[in-house]
């Protein structure tokens, strides 16, 4: 079986920016990851990885490029097959590559197709919108801002070094 995915740059700017893939359902990891990155004019050298999610995008398990743990038991791209993740009940992906710029993509099988004879997958079907020079910023807004102030809940300004307890020169 086929995998149509839709690929969105995360993005706060009136212009959609997105590309559809297709591939196959027995591929890795690291073929989409090497299938988005070409398709959004990377080179796809950078570090990445993708994170499991849940309809309202919130970021779970992460699959990275390479297994950065002591003991190897942790899931990567060339060892996790697409299907083994994504299915009817579970759709989402965020991808980020390259992080240190923090590009980051909202993935999400949109469709589920027979192969069709004589394409080669994986598949750029369409294009839309340009990537920016740098990956978007991102803001992050608190509710209230009174909230946040100097002082912690025991009463301390951490401004006040002073009333502070501790040995500046303690080493």
């Amino acid at each position: 079986m086929i995998y149509r995915f839709r690929v969105v740059l995360d993005d706060d700017t009136d212009e959609d920016i997105f590309r559809d893939l297709e591939i196959r359902e027995t591929d890795s990891l690291e073929d989409l990851h090497n299938c988005i990155a070409q398709s959004f004019g990377f080179d796809g050298l950078e570090m990445a990885s993708f994170y499991l999610s849940d309809d309202e995008w919130n970021q779970g398990e992460e699959i990275p490029m390479l297994d950065l743990g002591e003991d190897a038991a942790a899931r990567t791209m060339n060892s996790t097959i697409i299907n083994e993740i994504i299915h009817e009940v579970q759709t989402k992906l965020i991808y980020v590559y390259d992080f240190l710029s923090m590009w980051t993509f909202y993935v999400e099988l949109a469709e589920i197709v027979e192969e069709a004879e004589g394409t080669d997958y994986p598949n750029l079907m369409f294009v839309h919108g340009q990537l920016p020079d740098t990956a978007p910023e991102k803001t992050f807004e608190a509710e209230n801002l009174d909230d946040f102030n100097d002082e912690f809940e025991d009463g301390l300004d951490i401004d006040d070094y002073d009333s502070l307890d501790f040995d500046e020169h303690w080493n």
